[in-house]
């Protein structure tokens, strides 16, 4: 069997308000040479903006996944996600909820409103990229995502 002579890149979209944990991301990205291109957005109304192509999101990509953060200004990511799950255009996107939230409650929603996985985010650095480098492994290489 032929191996890909190249994989296809991705676009993923985090959503997420806290600095701390962007920066966390795009270094866990630059360290693990990851080569999807990488697009944050700070509140769940920028999520929705982003992936309906509206105002100064309109050229912005169609991503092959979403990291969601559930805790977020404007418009949480839950209703972020019931929303773009309602959405026939959207609703095959994977979502990974990456969030500090460990409330059983949150995960149960989360499943609930089609969530692919839920991953609660390690406090260490070194645990956080090695999280985001799971996931790349798997939704990114490993696993077929619709066009």
């Amino acid at each position: 069997m032929a191996e890909p002579t190249s994989l296809e890149l991705v676009d993923v979209l985090l959503v997420e308000d806290d600095p701390g944990d962007v920066l966390m991301t795009r270094e866990a990205f630059e360290h693990y040479r990851i080569r999807n291109q990488l697009h944050v957005v700070g509140d769940g109304e920028q999520a929705m903006r982003f992936l309906r192509q509206k105002e100064e999101f309109e050229r912005a990509p169609r991503p092959g996944l979403i990291l969601l953060d559930l805790n977020l200004p404007r418009r949480n990511g839950l209703e972020v996600l019931a929303d773009l799950k309602a959405d026939e255009d959207l609703l095959s996107i994977p979502v990974v909820v990456l969030t500090t939230s460990q409330a059983e409650e949150d995960v149960l929603s989360s499943y609930a409103l089609h969530a692919n996985a839920y991953i609660s985010k390690p406090v260490d650095f070194e645990r956080f990229i090695d999280v985001i480098r799971q996931i790349d492994d798997f939704f990114l290489t490993l696993v077929k995502l619709p066009q």
